[in-house]
């Protein structure tokens, strides 16, 4: 059985394995949308929409359903936005982290006795620009 569980949760995230997917995935957690809309949304072309979406479909986390002349797609099940905003919390907590590190580490750098400070009345170091 367990087995079976880690092959079901790799088969999952290999669906997920495209920001295209991703990005279907999270129109889908705020309710059904025809396909037309969701593809505007995701921003692609219809070719490698379908795609994405059929890989979705057949993994059995969106499903369709025919409307009049559209298909609806939605999550198969709402608890899924749940994997996403964990996922969403996952980022955000490490980013915070490594935001935390940098200005600490600017800190140490940046006030350390180490740091050469211009002369009086000389002009503020430039900053690199783009490239």
């Amino acid at each position: 059985m367990l087995h079976t569980l880690r092959v079901f949760k790799a088969r999952i995230f290999k669906a997920l394995a495209h920001p295209t997917r991703v990005a279907i995935l999270e129109y889908l957690r705020f309710g059904e949308v025809a396909e037309p809309r969701l593809r505007e949304k995701v921003g692609v072309a219809p070719d490698s929409f379908a795609q994405h979406l059929d890989v979705l479909v057949r993994k059995q986390i969106v499903q369709a359903r025919v409307a009049g002349n559209q298909t609806i797609y939605s999550l198969r099940d709402p608890a899924f936005a749940k994997v996403l905003e964990a996922l969403r919390d996952y980022f955000l907590d490490h980013l915070n982290e490594a935001i935390a590190m940098l200005r600490q580490e600017g800190e140490v750098i940046g006030d350390g006795p180490d740091t050469p400070t211009p002369p009086p009345g000389s002009p503020p170091a430039a900053k690199p620009g783009p490239r």
